[in-house]
Protein backbone atom coordinates (compact mmCIF):
# COMPACT_ATOMS: atom_id res chain seq x y z
CA UNK A 1 0.00 0.00 0.00
CA UNK A 2 1.53 3.21 -0.75
CA UNK A 3 0.20 6.74 -1.02
CA UNK A 4 0.20 9.94 -3.08
CA UNK A 5 -0.61 13.55 -2.52
CA UNK A 6 -2.85 15.81 -4.43
CA UNK A 7 -3.19 19.46 -4.41
CA UNK A 8 -6.29 21.09 -5.83
CA UNK A 9 -6.25 24.62 -6.68
CA UNK A 10 -10.76 25.14 -6.63
CA UNK A 11 -13.59 24.55 -5.28
CA UNK A 12 -14.54 22.13 -7.60
CA UNK A 13 -11.82 20.03 -9.47
CA UNK A 14 -10.88 16.69 -11.72
CA UNK A 15 -7.44 15.94 -10.83
CA UNK A 16 -5.77 13.56 -13.48
CA UNK A 17 -3.97 11.09 -11.01
CA UNK A 18 -3.46 8.10 -13.48
CA UNK A 19 0.29 8.99 -14.17
CA UNK A 20 1.23 8.50 -10.43
CA UNK A 21 -0.92 4.99 -9.73
CA UNK A 22 0.29 3.40 -12.76
CA UNK A 23 4.23 4.27 -11.31
CA UNK A 24 3.09 2.28 -8.49
CA UNK A 25 1.46 -0.58 -10.02
CA UNK A 26 4.80 -0.24 -11.97
CA UNK A 27 6.92 -0.05 -8.98
CA UNK A 28 5.20 -3.18 -7.18
CA UNK A 29 6.39 -5.44 -10.12
CA UNK A 30 2.96 -7.27 -9.64
CA UNK A 31 2.00 -8.56 -12.83
CA UNK A 32 -1.36 -10.03 -12.19
CA UNK A 33 -3.92 -8.74 -9.81
CA UNK A 34 -6.40 -5.67 -8.83
CA UNK A 35 -5.11 -1.83 -8.03
CA UNK A 36 -7.40 -0.29 -5.27
CA UNK A 37 -7.13 3.80 -5.38
CA UNK A 38 -8.98 5.17 -2.55
CA UNK A 39 -9.97 8.77 -0.98
CA UNK A 40 -9.86 8.67 2.78
CA UNK A 41 -12.10 11.98 2.68
CA UNK A 42 -15.68 13.07 3.21
CA UNK A 43 -15.15 15.69 0.36
CA UNK A 44 -13.43 14.09 -2.39
CA UNK A 45 -13.94 11.12 -4.38
CA UNK A 46 -11.89 8.85 -7.03
CA UNK A 47 -13.53 8.64 -10.69
CA UNK A 48 -12.36 6.94 -14.10
CA UNK A 49 -13.96 9.09 -16.94
CA UNK A 50 -11.81 10.56 -20.34
CA UNK A 51 -9.70 13.13 -19.43
CA UNK A 52 -8.35 13.70 -23.04
CA UNK A 53 -10.55 16.59 -24.07
CA UNK A 54 -10.93 18.88 -20.13
CA UNK A 55 -14.26 19.76 -21.41
CA UNK A 56 -15.53 16.18 -20.22
CA UNK A 57 -13.64 17.21 -16.62
CA UNK A 58 -16.01 20.50 -16.75
CA UNK A 59 -18.60 18.85 -17.96
CA UNK A 60 -18.87 16.94 -14.78
CA UNK A 61 -17.81 19.33 -12.68
CA UNK A 62 -20.52 21.66 -13.70
CA UNK A 63 -23.50 19.28 -13.51
CA UNK A 64 -22.52 18.25 -10.49
CA UNK A 65 -22.51 22.16 -9.18
CA UNK A 66 -25.83 22.63 -11.13
CA UNK A 67 -27.57 19.34 -9.15
CA UNK A 68 -26.21 20.02 -5.65
CA UNK A 69 -25.85 23.74 -5.22
CA UNK A 70 -23.76 24.95 -2.49
CA UNK A 71 -25.40 26.79 0.48
CA UNK A 72 -28.67 25.16 0.73
CA UNK A 73 -28.08 22.03 2.92
CA UNK A 74 -29.13 21.33 6.50
CA UNK A 75 -25.17 20.54 7.06
CA UNK A 76 -24.12 24.12 5.67
CA UNK A 77 -24.85 25.40 9.39
CA UNK A 78 -21.50 23.47 10.41
CA UNK A 79 -19.23 24.17 7.91
CA UNK A 80 -20.81 25.50 4.91
CA UNK A 81 -19.71 22.37 2.64
CA UNK A 82 -22.43 20.38 2.19
CA UNK A 83 -22.58 20.33 -1.45
CA UNK A 84 -19.06 18.67 -1.00
CA UNK A 85 -20.07 15.94 0.81
CA UNK A 86 -22.96 15.03 -1.33
CA UNK A 87 -21.16 15.32 -4.39
CA UNK A 88 -18.50 12.57 -3.00
CA UNK A 89 -21.12 10.51 -2.00
CA UNK A 90 -22.45 10.33 -5.31
CA UNK A 91 -18.95 9.80 -6.90
CA UNK A 92 -17.64 7.28 -4.50
CA UNK A 93 -14.70 7.48 -2.32
CA UNK A 94 -12.68 4.41 -4.72
CA UNK A 95 -12.64 2.39 -7.99
CA UNK A 96 -10.62 -1.44 -8.71
CA UNK A 97 -8.67 -1.70 -11.64
CA UNK A 98 -7.31 -5.50 -12.84
CA UNK A 99 -3.52 -5.09 -13.37
CA UNK A 100 -2.90 -7.62 -16.23
CA UNK A 101 1.28 -7.81 -17.40
CA UNK A 102 2.44 -5.51 -15.10
CA UNK A 103 -0.36 -2.60 -16.64
CA UNK A 104 -4.04 -1.13 -15.38
CA UNK A 105 -6.36 -2.51 -18.04
CA UNK A 106 -7.91 0.58 -19.08
CA UNK A 107 -9.71 1.81 -22.24
CA UNK A 108 -7.71 4.13 -24.53
CA UNK A 109 -9.47 7.42 -23.51
CA UNK A 110 -9.98 6.21 -19.39
CA UNK A 111 -8.02 8.45 -16.65
CA UNK A 112 -8.21 8.24 -12.72
CA UNK A 113 -8.98 11.54 -11.81
CA UNK A 114 -9.54 12.77 -7.81
CA UNK A 115 -12.98 14.33 -7.63
CA UNK A 116 -12.16 17.64 -5.22
CA UNK A 117 -15.46 19.04 -4.30
CA UNK A 118 -14.11 21.18 -1.34
CA UNK A 119 -10.76 22.68 -2.53
CA UNK A 120 -8.37 24.08 -2.53
CA UNK A 121 -6.89 20.99 -0.57
CA UNK A 122 -4.24 18.81 0.03
CA UNK A 123 -5.44 15.18 -0.25
CA UNK A 124 -4.01 11.90 0.64
CA UNK A 125 -4.92 9.30 -2.00
CA UNK A 126 -4.56 5.61 -0.96
CA UNK A 127 -2.81 3.28 -3.81
CA UNK A 128 -3.45 -0.35 -2.91
CA UNK A 129 -2.00 -3.59 -5.33
CA UNK A 130 -3.20 -6.91 -4.43
CA UNK A 131 -1.65 -9.47 -6.34
CA UNK A 132 -3.68 -12.64 -7.84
Amino acid sequence: MESITVKSSKRNELIDINHEVEDIVSKSGIKEGICNIYAPHATCGIIINENYDPNICLDIVDLLKEYVPQGKWRHDRIDNNADAHIKAAIVGPSETIPISKGRLVMGRWQSIMLADFDGPRERKIVVNIIKS
